[in-house]
């Protein structure tokens, strides 16, 4: 659940204003500042067991790679900023990055291999506008984890399952596999990942950690 606070600011005005002290996020969609709610207790051992997973795998490869706790991704031309729940940075791009060290933003595809979005109420954004502006920044890897199959039927299938969607940037536009739970061959389905190709990942394990069953 969102709540929208109906009042649109540039970019320069909402990193100016927010965060504030109160401990709450907040992100800005086309010039509209966006209170996020509290998140349940699954969302948030599903976005934890990925940023695990993923920062012992950059460990074990000797990777140049962090994850912020509150950074966000300015996609070019609109007024928007958003804070995912998982953003994997390289620090060595990061010289590059105009807004960074003043105001922990990032606008450069290559200061980004990988973004991941947990779905949580406010699918739309996750499946829809920040598809489209994650493909505009040009990062090539974002991941929707559907653990609690909340996404519109287009997007998930009719039943709806629990998905995660995995876009890859091909010629500049994102191309989505998806996995859903076993294989042809009724075994566990390993996630491919182009950033990280050794990560032993299944959707069993991802969708266990939020408490569902694949």
């Amino acid at each position: 659940m969102i709540q929208a606070l109906r009042k649109l600011v540039t970019f320069d005005e909402f990193v100016a204003r927010y965060p504030d002290n109160t401990g709450k996020r907040y992100e800005l969609h086309d010039g509209v500042i966006v209170e996020m709610s509290q998140p349940t207790g699954d969302y948030e051992e599903v976005v934890g067991f990925f940023a695990f997973e993923i920062t012992r795998e950059c460990i074990r490869l000797n990777l140049p790679y962090f994850i912020p706790k509150t950074a966000l991704v300015k996609p070019p031309e609109n007024e928007s900023a958003y804070s995912p729940d998982v953003l994997i940075l390289n620090r060595p791009s990061l010289v590059t990055e105009p807004l960074w060290k003043k105001e922990s933003t990032i606008s450069l595809a290559e200061s980004i291999p990988l973004v991941v979005e947990v779905v949580s109420s406010n699918w739309r954004d996750d499946y829809l506008k920040k598809a489209a502006d994650y493909e505009a920044v040009g990062i090539p890897e974002y991941w929707i984890v559907d653990y609690a199959a909340l996404g519109g039927r287009r997007f998930i299938g009719n039943p709806k399952q629990p998905t995660v969607s995995l876009y890859t940037l091909i010629e500049g536009e994102y191309q989505v596999s998806q996995f859903q739970g076993s294989d042809a061959c009724g075994g566990k389905q390993r996630i491919i990942s182009p950033t990280f190709p050794e990560l032993n990942l299944t959707v069993e394990q991802i969708f266990q950690a939020g408490g569902y069953s694949a």
